[in-house]
This record gives structure tokens, sequence and C-alpha cells, in this order.
């Protein structure tokens, strides 16, 4: 059996981006590890969910053990930066958001936790961060030069499928929500998928247990389970290179399906 990390900006990121590759591999007797660089800060919780002084970033910790134990996570891990807000805002210039964090300095924090596992594949984001936000971003350079230091197999980049989105909503008679044309990646740069269907109930139960961020009524909860299925069963990477025979555990090959 081998072992997969999965490296994130923030609580929830790994249910939406990954948690369908997440719960495969727990499934298939893999080992699933969770780092996440901030504990989301400046997330804006749903009204009246916390509880009178409750913190939000100890709320949010707590949801990702939640989600870790629905995924099939065995372990959950945290770096020590805080969230920087949306590109552009103030809080991006706070000396201890992860945008800040010295690259080299992150990635031997999280290299330290890749030595111990001694991952078969590293997840992180595409070099856009998925849709441009600073920890996301952060979060591709961080898990790269982190992979390089602890000469990790294969580093996967989850991205979107944007070509994949367009012809879903075509197909459903609509149009793709202004901007989301910019979101991700073109297919023509992607190249590998996870096919997930089968675990969508796991996935959105994942993003269920995130609840100061998604309420009840939220509409990735609320589709129609042929609709999530559609377009979240299958989840999009770019993987630079392949392993060798010798480097694989067979992981990344059960799981990685190349496109093209």
């Amino acid at each position: 059996m081998g072992t997969i990390v999965s490296f994130h900006a923030h609580p929830d990121d790994e249910s939406i981006a990954v948690g369908g590759t997440l719960a495969k591999a727990a499934a298939a007797g893999h080992r699933v590890v969770l780092v996440f660089a901030t504990r989301g800060e400046l997330g804006e919780p749903v009204p009246g969910v916390l509880e009178p002084g409750e913190q939000l970033p100890v709320r949010r910790s707590d949801e990702c053990y939640a989600s870790a134990a629905v995924l099939g996570a065995k372990r959950v891990e945290f770096l020590p930066y805080t969230d920087s807000g949306m590109m552009g805002e103030a809080s991006n210039e706070a000396p201890y958001c992860f945008w800040q964090a010295n690259v080299e300095h992150a990635a031997k924090l999280l290299a330290v936790i890749l030595d111990e596992e001694e991952p078969d594949v590293l997840t992180i984001y595409d070099d856009n961060g998925g849709y441009g936000h600073p920890d996301h971003i952060q979060v591709h350079r961080v898990g790269r030069r982190a992979a390089e230091l602890a000469a990790v197999p294969v580093v996967a980049q989850s991205t979107i499928n944007r070509d994949w989105m367009a012809r879903g909503a075509k197909q459903a008679g609509g149009e793709l929500p202004e901007g989301v044309e910019k979101m991700g990646k073109p297919e023509s740069e992607i190249t590998h998928r996870v096919e997930a269907v089968d675990f969508t109930t796991q996935k959105r139960d994942s993003m269920r247990a995130h609840a100061s961020q998604m309420s009840p009524d939220h509409f990735m909860l609320t589709m129609p389970e042929p609709m999530f299925a559609m377009g979240l069963g299958v989840e999009f990477y770019i993987v630079e290179g392949e392993p060798s025979p010798a480097e694989s555990s067979g992981l990344f090959e059960e799981l990685f399906v190349p496109i093209r």
C-alpha cells in the first residue's frame, strides 16, 4: 500500500478539490494525510453557526478532523501561517499570513512531514491556485519546493478542467457564470483524472463537515446527486513526468488515469 499527502490552503479545500481522490485512496487501503497551510481565519462563517465566544479558527480546525474522518485520512497537520484573504486585500500584507511566508522556510516545514510519511504522491494546486487566491498560489510554490527537498516521486497539481465545465454547462442548457472561464486550466494542459463518481457521497459529506462555511442549503449540498456526480465526480490533475516502477507503490497508477 502507498501514501498520499494532500496539501491545502484552508479547511474545506480538501473536500472541494480532491475529496473524491482521497476517499478513493483510503478505500483502497492507502494512507491519506492532510496538511493545511492555515486554519482559514478569514473565512466568512455561516450566520449563527458559531457559539458565543467560539473562535472561527478553532471551529475550522475541528472541522478538518471531522472531514478527515469522513475521507479516511489518518493524519492532519497545520503549518503555522494565517489566512491571507483574497488577492489584493490588505490582509495580504499581514506579516504571518501564508502569502508573505518565505517559500524556502515554509517548504522545509512541509518537507519534515513529507520525510516522515515518505508519500508516493503529493497533491497541491496548479500555478494559479485554481482561481488566483494567494494562499492557493503559495501552496503550489511551497508544495513543489517541499517535494524537491523530500524527493517525492509524484506531485499532482489539482486543477479545474475549464473545457469539462463548459461542456457540462452546455449539456445542461446553460452557460458558465462570468469569470469561470479563467479558472483552472484548459484540457490541453491537464494530464490525468481520478474517476471518483463512486465516492461522491463521501466527498459531499466531507463538505458538510465544514458547517461553518457551508450551510445546509449551499448549492453544492443541495444539487441533485446525478448533477453533483457529473460536475464533481471526476477530479483533474497536472502531473509533470511519470514515476519509475522502482519508486512507485502502485498508488499513482491505480488512481490517476492519463487523459493524453
